[in-house]
């Protein structure tokens, strides 16, 4: 009969040959396998928006343990409307840009290769010391409640409705925060367009009610993102990558689906391949899902389809036979792990070693999601852990 370690170490070999072979994103993107870090929100940075020496620690431990690609928590772009949470980083000074150098280059010191994840929080905000106020496209109030491990409290606010100036300063966020981040050394830059952010709010039917060129048809609810994506390639050089994420679900309504299903996945994900971007992200709650309806095909192999760059997949990928699968079923040509990351930032080299994976712990990001709780989280397990060991002797 198999062992646990025997069925372990064969699972290792069969991941092998889809998990750990090279890949090229962009022109000169080189990653060494095809597993990378999740963007994750961790609420780390100092209140002015640094990245901290801890912040350097948690990104460095992911490269030195296997993965081929890190990408960060969403970092916010400018000091208007953009912040979404307290004690997030920002690319929105030089400052900011400098503090995230020693984290680039403790990633780069392992051979891995590191992406910051620009992001703009719109009607989403819910810690922003620089206004007061929200915006998003239109001035309906996001459904849901602010999330408590992030540090907010109750409902959402109403957000003002944008105007053309402030469209302008969105766009000009994005592509100062991708000069910003190609200074300070990063391999490149991933738009976040996902999750219910602003750039999706832009691309939602029912949180956007504009009647301009940002509004109505689904092309026009897509031309911020068309808009970002043109100017953060013309603020960076050409063999700098830049990356697309994208997604159904919001972290304000889990649920959501995309009106038109498969249509309007062929559509939005025409539209995206058209532009000047090296790889798209896709984000669902299991990445292997049929994207609408039962026995369909998923999100990520319908962007595979319809985009001729590499399709990076997200979504309760930490089983390494579900996420082999993806690149085996040719759905995807990589893959991101957040909860499999945050349990184990080895959990490429444990892979390769056949090595048992231990099951997430939510107790890692509560009661806030920040890495102080998370170090204080394992100290204390580790505690709980020996003192048990000593009662069984």
């Amino acid at each position: 009969m198999d062992t646990t370690h025997d069925r372990l170490a064969g699972d290792a070999q069969t991941s092998r040959v889809s998990l750990f072979t090279p890949l090229r994103v962009g022109r000169e993107l080189s990653l060494s396998n095809r597993l990378a870090v999740a963007p994750m929100t961790r609420v780390s940075a100092t209140a002015g928006g640094h990245a901290t020496k801890q912040m350097a620690d948690y990104y460095e431990a992911y490269a030195a343990g296997g993965f081929g690609l890190v990408i960060t928590e969403g970092i916010y772009t400018d000091k208007a409307f953009a912040q979404g949470y307290l004690f997030q980083p920002g690319l929105a000074d030089d400052a900011q840009r400098d503090a995230w150098r020693t984290v680039v280059d403790r990633v780069h010191k392992h051979g891995g290769r590191v992406v910051a994840q620009l992001m703009h929080a719109g009607a989403l905000s819910q810690g922003n010391p620089y206004r007061a106020t929200t915006k998003g496209p239109s001035a309906v109030l996001p459904a849901g409640q602010q999330m408590a491990f992030y540090r907010g409290q109750g409902p959402y606010q109403m957000p003002e409705a944008m105007t053309a100036d402030d469209i302008s300063e969105v766009i000009n966020g994005f592509a100062q925060a991708a000069r910003r981040a190609q200074e300070a050394g990063f391999d490149g830059v991933e738009i976040h367009g996902a999750n219910g952010y602003l750039l999706d709010q832009f691309l939602t039917a029912h949180t956007n009610l504009r009647q301009d060129r940002y509004g109505g048809s689904l092309d026009n609810r897509l031309r911020l993102t068309a808009d970002v994506i043109d100017a953060v390639r013309r603020a960076t050089s050409a063999n700098f990558a830049v990356g697309v994420r994208c997604s159904q679900g919001k972290v304000n309504d889990f649920t959501h689906k995309w009106e038109g299903g498969e249509a309007d996945a062929a559509q939005i994900f025409g539209l995206l391949g058209a532009l000047p971007i090296d790889y798209l992200h896709t984000t669902e709650f299991e990445a292997w899902s049929a994207a609408f309806g039962k026995g369909g095909p998923s999100l990520a192999a319908l962007a595979r389809k319809h985009v001729a760059v590499p399709v990076l997949a997200n979504g309760s990928l930490h089983d390494a036979m579900q996420a082999a699968g993806m690149i085996e079923r040719q759905e995807a040509d990589f893959v991101s792990l957040g909860r499999g990351a945050l349990t184990h930032a080895d959990w490429p080299d444990r892979l390769r070693a056949g090595e048992a994976h231990e099951t997430f712990d939510r107790g890692l990001l509560a009661p806030i999601a920040d890495l102080a709780n998370a170090d204080r989280h394992r100290a204390e397990r580790s505690l709980a852990v020996g003192s048990a060991a000593l009662l069984k002797r």
